[in-house]
């Protein structure tokens, strides 16, 4: 299966603190990636069960392409760059699909 490109990102956050003003940059972003990245299939923010300063990203592109386009994005580039005040780490897992169901592209 090689639809899409796709990857999990682990933030752990300094503190509570740093957890709501990286939310607001989260929520900021995300409005940036729905209104102009059609090929983002999905974008989704996790909060772990019993890790409230840990926050887990899957994203799911409609190829290489399509990441590549978003990472250029001004709001990604804002994303990046103000993201390191909040971090105590991140992590960075690319995903290869090797099975699945991803929902029909309109």
């Amino acid at each position: 299966m090689s639809e899409g490109f796709s990857l999990v990102v682990r933030f752990t956050l300094r503190d509570e603190k740093a957890a709501a003003g990286f939310d607001e940059l989260c929520a900021r972003t995300l409005e940036g990636i729905k209104a102009s990245e059609p090929r983002t299939l999905a974008y989704v923010i996790h909060t772990p069960e019993g890790e409230p300063l840990v926050r887990v990203f899957y994203e799911l592109y409609a190829d290489r392409a399509a990441f590549d386009a978003h990472e250029d994005q001004s709001h990604t580039k804002r994303f990046l760059a103000e993201r390191e005040q909040y971090l105590a780490g991140v992590e960075v897992t690319f995903l290869d699909a090797i099975a699945g169901k991803v929902a029909a592209q309109k």
